[in-house]
């Protein structure tokens, strides 16, 4: 239920959006054409496996480990807060 000057539905809409976005920025991140050798980051050799399992994979497992956390602690999101602010 919309109300003021929203439009009906206008709820959902911006919910489909943002889910959207998300979409779109995880697949910009998925690593495509041909797998390295050897770590773009470290230059330790990227094991055949990884390079099987995952195609245009770029680092080494340690490294992406050290990127995925990186990107976690510095994500736009405050997840921790969003109710609080919700209830107020």
């Amino acid at each position: 239920m919309a109300g003021g000057w929203a439009k009906d539905g206008a709820e959902q809409e911006q919910i489909d959006h943002t889910v959207e976005d998300a979409l779109q920025r995880v697949r910009s991140q998925i690593p495509a054409g041909e797998s390295l050798t050897e770590c773009e980051a470290c230059g330790t050799p990227i094991p055949e496996g990884r390079r099987k399992a995952l195609p245009g994979v770029r680092l080494c497992v340690t490294c992406q480990e050290a990127q995925d956390t990186e990107r976690q602690a510095t994500s736009p999101y405050n997840r921790r807060a969003s109710k609080d602010s919700q209830l107020r």
